[in-house]
């Protein structure tokens, strides 16, 4: 099928999932009602980095409604540690155990666990536990963390540097060597955490004659999660289910097997009653995982009109205290596809990755998200080294679309994307020579604005073949099932797990034009290991692609079955003349397409109900399996243009436009195409403005362990995102998808940045650093060189 003859799919229906969400409906982990429950609170680290000496828990013990008190020790007996310890050169094994034994390694590390009958008596007898520590020099900075004398955060390592990778693409001294400049930029994210509003928890339910532990938890990849959840316990898999319901946000942070879930459901085994836990926005901000923390160095070699003959990037990541994901997995994405729509040949990178006493990272929405940032800011940085417009500089190095597919240095492909024309896009709609006029006459008049455009490509669909060219452990597979019941209506699954996609909506939609019903008729099933088929979850933007590929391709098995059932009981030669449209058979007679008496219903009936009358061979039902494995890696691509203006008084920003040209492909359904576009750009630019994990270098504490520290961005601080839908097919997927969700903040972060840069560009400073408050931009301006600037007191 052709996207001409999509009825469904690119629809803007309103998201199915809003009826219940938006009413109060929805079932989240607290909704979820579990008879004779007990309550776990965690005893947790004041210091960023101690020896633990003593763990005294029998004031707590003793105290009425407290049911059991539980320590690192009593865990090493119920369940296995943690090793990451993948095979990659230049990459150090990790392992740790359930509850650290020994030693601290952040502010908020767990040391202990109190379950009571409530959550209340649990939290007061967890301040009745005595640890007594022995404070140990803490590292926060990862420049420090470099240090041949710097503390160890994992003293099993020789030194805080976890992984080192590098490698050399191309002729790059040589470029180097002939180059007319070498302009070198720097690039500071901030460490930042996924802040979703319904923070972690779960319910863990012990059935001792099954000997069977079913795990009640928000996750995005429930089959993986089952996995390790098993295999930590020493269980068989088909002893545990995971059921994951409505979930409030993820962003990422909702992947791993934390150590709180793995000891709720250790307690439940061992005590045999269930444990349900849920942690408060001060464990969510202090312990759960953070994200971003790098440091970026390029050096472009150019030729005097601004073509880059080779790239040389230099990256620092601090990967926090503990190793919940391979410690290359982050950054090594961000060196891969760093050089992005622009034509490079020669290219080097040079990546490493440190311990801190910090909270482990994990992936953010965008985990590469400094990389559009990186290049376009480098390509900013060319035109001003070479007194260039920034837009030309960007054109004589973009990749056009007659050079797809194209390779980059390090291997990878891209395909099907479309920068040039997003791009131009953008600045038409912007009107870019006419704001070049207006802000001269802005800046005549002591005014500051700025114009920032980014060009995203974006990795979408994370393949197998990726994975294992980046050297990094995964499957990019994903597995569907459809259904068709005796009524008539359609039940699927798919292994993804949903937190606020609007998958319920945009897969019905696959499925729908898969099959050729209306996406009414269908119900899709998600978040249950017993139900949905092994897949990989949801991380990227694979959910449309790879999630959205597989149901599409298994709804489009079960139509063909359904042509043939129908073929048999008509009486007609070849099913290639039928056609199911909207739950009805039609016959294509002469040039027209004409209805049938046959429905779906009436052929589900015969395939259940009478067997007998389906074509020799036919197995009676009409259930139908698809697994998928999607190309190595998918694309796609997009245009930010950020209009501002800043307060050269307080160093404040405020918008003036803010649009995007996006292509991603073949939409599922634009309403949640769109909605995932606002949610990506506001998530980036509320990171680039305001949010920032702060950690004291002397002591380790954090300093952002609540909301009043922690800032994020509400509407009345963001712009107004207007977007222009430019998409093209990709045609190496089922229906044209490409994926999307990510890009958003990667062209946020780039944009904003670009645009105060803009803003800034004439009086010879530049921003490199993130958070962009006004007091850091305040103190770029104090110390330009324009006097009409510097003259104003701080």
């Amino acid at each position: 099928m052709s996207t001409s003859e999509f009825r469904h799919i690119g629809g803007h229906q309103p998201r199915k999932e809003d009826a219940r969400l938006l009413t109060g409906k929805g079932r989240y982990i607290d909704d979820i009602f579990v008879d004779n429950a007990l309550h776990a609170c965690f005893i947790r680290s004041p210091h960023a980095h101690a020896r633990i000496l003593s763990i005294d828990t029998t004031a707590a013990q003793a105290m009425p409604g407290v049911v059991a008190v539980v320590t690192g020790k009593d865990l090493q007996q119920w369940t296995t540690r943690h090793s990451m310890a993948p095979p990659i050169d230049g990459l150090h094994p990790m392992e740790m155990d359930t509850l650290p034994i020994s030693k601290v390694r952040f502010q908020g590390d767990p040391v202990a666990c109190v379950v009571a009958i409530d959550r209340y008596l649990a939290e007061d007898a967890a301040e009745q536990v005595q640890v007594e520590y022995e404070p140990l020099p803490s590292v926060t900075n990862l420049w420090r963390a470099l240090e041949p004398d710097a503390p160890l955060v994992d003293e099993s390592l020789p030194s805080n540097l976890l992984s080192h990778q590098k490698a050399v693409h191309g002729d790059v001294a040589g470029a180097m060597g002939s180059a007319f400049r070498i302009v070198e930029s720097t690039f500071s994210q901030h460490r930042q955490t996924h802040l979703p509003i319904e923070t972690r928890g779960c319910i863990a339910q012990w059935d001792q004659g099954r000997g069977h532990l079913l795990f009640q938890v928000g996750t995005q990849v429930p089959h993986p999660y089952r996995t390790t959840l098993a295999t930590r316990l020493r269980l068989k898999e088909t002893q545990v289910t995971i059921d994951s319901p409505d979930v409030g946000g993820a962003f990422g942070q909702k992947i791993a097997l934390y150590r709180e879930e793995l000891t709720v459901a250790a307690l439940a085994i061992q005590l045999k009653r269930p444990v349900r836990w849920r942690e408060d926005r001060m464990e969510n901000l202090l312990a759960a995982a953070q994200s971003r923390e790098d440091h970026c160095r390029t050096r472009a070699a150019v030729d005097a009109e601004g073509r880059v003959l080779a790239l040389e990037l230099e990256m620092v990541e601090d990967f926090g205290a503990y190793s919940f994901y391979p410690g290359n997995y982050l950054a090594r994405v961000v060196a891969m596809i760093l050089t992005g729509p622009y034509r490079i040949h020669h290219y080097s990178y040079d990546v490493q990755v440190v311990l801190s006493n910090k909270t482990g990272n994990a992936p953010m929405r965008a985990p590469m998200a400094i990389t559009s940032w990186v290049m376009d800011g480098t390509m900013d940085a060319i035109a001003r080294s070479l007194d260039l417009d920034p837009m030309d500089v960007r054109r004589v190095n973009m990749l056009t679309r007659e050079e797809m597919p194209f390779t980059m240095p390090t291997g990878e492909v891209l395909a099907d994307v479309t920068p040039c024309e997003t791009m131009e896009g953008a600045l038409r709609a912007i009107d870019y020579s006419a704001f070049r006029e207006r802000q001269s006459k802005a800046r005549e008049e002591g005014r500051l604005l700025g114009l920032g455009l980014c060009n995203v490509v974006e990795s979408t669909t994370y393949g197998s073949k990726f994975y294992k060219a980046a050297g990094i452990l995964g499957s990019g597979h994903e597995a569907a099932w459809v259904r068709i019941e005796p009524s008539g209506e359609v039940s699927a699954a798919v292994g993804l797990g949903a937190s606020g996609q609007g998958y319920e909506t945009s897969l019905a939609n696959a499925v729908a034009d898969g099959l050729g019903v209306s996406p009414g008729c269908v119900k899709l099933h998600l978040g249950h290991t017993d139900i949905a088929p092994y897949g990989m979850g949801s991380r990227g933007a694979r959910g449309g692609t790879a999630g959205g590929g597989a149901l599409y391709l298994c709804a489009q098995v079960a139509r063909q079955a359904v042509l043939d059932i129908a073929c048999c009981m008509l009486g007609t030669g070849h099913a290639e003349q039928l056609r199911l449209m909207d739950g009805r058979i039609q016959n294509k007679l002469a040039h027209a397409w004409a209805d049938t008496p046959l429905t779906l219903a009436d052929i589900a009936r015969t395939a259940y109900l009478d067997p007998l009358a389906l074509p020799p061979g036919m197995k009676p039902g009409l259930e139908f399996h698809t697994t998928y494995e999607p190309p190595p890696m998918t694309y796609s691509n997009s245009s930010h243009a950020c209009v501002l203006e800043i307060d050269p008084l307080s160093g404040a920003i405020r918008f003036e436009r803010y649009i995007v040209a996006e292509d991603c492909g073949t939409v599922l359904n634009q309403f949640v195409v769109e909605g995932q576009q606002h949610g990506a750009i506001a998530m980036g630019l509320s990171g680039a403005l305001y949010e920032h994990v702060e950690y004291d270098e002397i002591t380790g504490q954090n300093l952002s362990g609540s909301l009043a520290d922690y800032l994020v961005a509400t509407a009345c601080e963001l712009p107004r995102f207007e977007l222009l839908p430019m998409h093209t097919p990709n045609r190496q997927t089922p229906g044209g998808m490409k994926g999307m969700a990510e890009g958003g903040v990667m062209g946020a972060i780039g944009a904003v940045t670009n645009a105060i840069n803009d803003a800034l560009s004439f009086l010879g400073v530049v921003a490199d650093c993130q958070p962009l408050t006004p007091m850091y931009i305040r103190e770029l301006l104090r110390n330009s060189r324009h006097s009409t600037f510097t003259k104003v007191q701080p």
